[in-house]
C-alpha cells in the first residue's frame, strides 16, 4: 500500500508534553474501499494536501481501555476557540477512518469548527468490542473531558454529526444527556427491529450482539430512537435519502411523525435521487448540517 505523509511536520503540539497525540499518514486514494463514497478523488487530494490544517489520532481512556479519536485542528493555533462538531460514523469496526473522514473534516475546518471523530474500542487496534450502541457509547461520553482539555475548543459549543449507525449512536447520546447544543444524523436507522427483518441484518445481528437471541427486546429498545423520542432534547436535523437501500426512508419519516407528536423540535429533509449516505451531494450535506447548526 502506498502512504503519502500528512503535512503535520509544522504544527504546534496539540497537548504541550502529550505522548498521546500522533499524526496520521494518508493512503493513496485508490487503496481505500469506498472512498468514492466519501470524497472523489481531486477532493480527497486537495484536503490532504491542505497545510492549513492537521489530523491526529489521540488516543485517551474509556472505561479503562486505550480507545482512539480522530482530531482535525488548525495547524496554528486559532485566536478564538472553536465550536466542536463530534462526528460519529457508521458501520461496526472499522481498521482506521481518517482517509474517509479528510474531506468532510476540511470542509467543515474551513467553516470554523474542531473535528472530532472517534472511532469506537475494537477498532484502529483498540482494545475491547464494538457492541454498535452498547458500551461503546461510553467512548463517546469520555470524549467529553478529552475536549474540555483542548486549548482550540470551545466546549460549550459541542455538535453532535454521525451517519448511519453513527447516527444512531447521535440519538443514543442526546437520550442519555450529552451536552450537544443540536444534531444531525443522515441515513440513521431508527428501529432495529425492522432492520433486523431484512435477512441480511439478520444475520449481521447476530455476529454484532451474540446474546441477541436472548436479550432480543433490550438489545432493540436501546437502539431505536423511535422508542424513545420523547428523550430527545436538542434540535436534530433529519437527513435521509429518498433511495437508500441499506436503511429505508421509512426511519426517518416515523422518528419525524414522533418528534412531531411529542413536541420535539427537529427538521426533516428527504433528498430525492440520493442514496445512503447522501454521497452524490456531500458538500451540500455538509452545507446543510452547518446551517443547522449556525441555528443553534
Amino acid at each position: 500500500m502506498k502512504f503519502i505523509p500528512a503535512i503535520v511536520v509544522l504544527a504546534a503540539p496539540f497537548w504541550t508534553g502529550s505522548a498521546l497525540a500522533e499524526p496520521v499518514a494518508y493512503p493513496a486514494y485508490a487503496d481505500v474501499r469506498n472512498l468514492d463514497n466519501y470524497a472523489t478523488e481531486p477532493e480527497y487530494r486537495a484536503a490532504i494536501a491542505d497545510p492549513a490544517f492537521v489530523m491526529e489520532r489521540v488516543a485517551y481512556r474509556s472505561d479503562g481501555l486505550d480507545v482512539f479519536v480522530y482530531v482535525y485542528r488548525p495547524t496554528t493555533p486559532p485566536a478564538t476557540k472553536r465550536p466542536v462538531i463530534i462526528f460519529n460514523r457508521g458501520s461496526w469496526t472499522w481498521p482506521s477512518f481518517h482517509a474517509e473522514l479528510v474531506t468532510m473534516a476540511n470542509r467543515l475546518a474551513h467553516k470554523g469548527y474542531l473535528v472530532v471523530s472517534p472511532i469506537y474500542r475494537g477498532s484502529g487496534g483498540a482494545p475491547g468490542r464494538d457492541e454498535m450502541g452498547g458500551a461503546d457509547l461510553a467512548d463517546l461520553f469520555n470524549l467529553l473531558p478529552l475536549i474540555a482539555a483542548m486549548p482550540e475548543a470551545d466546549s460549550g459549543r459541542l455538535y453532535l454529526y454521525g451517519e448511519s449507525r453513527g447516527g444512531m449512536m447521535v440519538y443514543q447520546a442526546l437520550r442519555d444527556g450529552f451536552p450537544a447544543r443540536a444534531a444531525a444524523v443522515v441515513g440513521a436507522f431508527t428501529d432495529l427491529e425492522a432492520m433486523l427483518a431484512d435477512p441480511q441484518w439478520s444475520e449481521a445481528g447476530a455476529a454484532i450482539w451474540p446474546d441477541l437471541a436472548t436479550q432480543r427486546a433490550a438489545i432493540v429498545e436501546r437502539r431505536s430512537a423511535q422508542a424513545w423520542p420523547e428523550r430527545l432534547g436538542a434540535p436534530v436535523l433529519i437527513l435521509h435519502g429518498a433511495q437508500d437501500q441499506r436503511v429505508p426512508v421509512t426511519h426517518a419519516l416515523q422518528l419525524a411523525t414522533k418528534l412531531s407528536a411529542a413536541g420535539k423540535p427537529y427538521q426533516l429533509k428527504v433528498v430525492e435521487g440520493e442514496g445512503h449516505t447522501l454521497s452524490g451531494r456531500a458538500a451540500d450535506r455538509d452545507s446543510w448540517v452547518v446551517d443547522w447548526f449556525r441555528r443553534h
